[in-house]
């Protein structure tokens, strides 16, 4: 059965876990939180169709820290954090915003050659997605 890329991104997420705090807004509401999980999807579906990426795993795992580090300086506690990454309605929620904007770009579904494209159109421009990649 083939992964969901946001399953690993909240996988990943999740093992980071740090200090304790309290925040008042959703953290379904940080655009920098959500909008960096998109990423690590799309990036990560990618390089799952296209043979010719690799996922950079350190960097993704950089980047993750980064994600919640940011959730914690704003005041998100590790459950907090957890609660977010774990819940199957929101991965599913951004999946379905990280393939599509993947189609928007031009990544058609089961098609190869088009997520190909894309991935090295990401690195190309040096996006956040292509940052995730080799």
């Amino acid at each position: 059965m083939r992964k969901s890329p946001l399953i690993l991104a909240a996988t990943l997420a999740t093992a980071l876990a740090g200090g304790h705090a309290s925040a008042q807004q959703s953290l379904k509401d940080v655009s920098y939180v959500t909008e960096g999980l998109i990423a690590v999807g799309m990036a990560y579906e990618l390089s799952e169709v296209c043979g010719d990426l690799d996922a950079r795993l350190f960097r993704g795992i950089g980047y993750l820290n980064q994600l919640k580090s940011h959730a914690k300086g704003l005041g998100f506690s590790n459950a907090q954090i957890d609660d977010y990454t774990d819940n199957k309605a929101e991965q599913d929620r951004l999946e379905a915003i990280a393939r599509q904007r993947l189609v928007s770009l031009g990544a058609q579904p089961g098609d190869e050659g088009s997520h190909c494209s894309v991935g090295k159109a990401e690195i190309a421009k040096g996006s956040t997605i292509g940052y995730l990649l080799r």
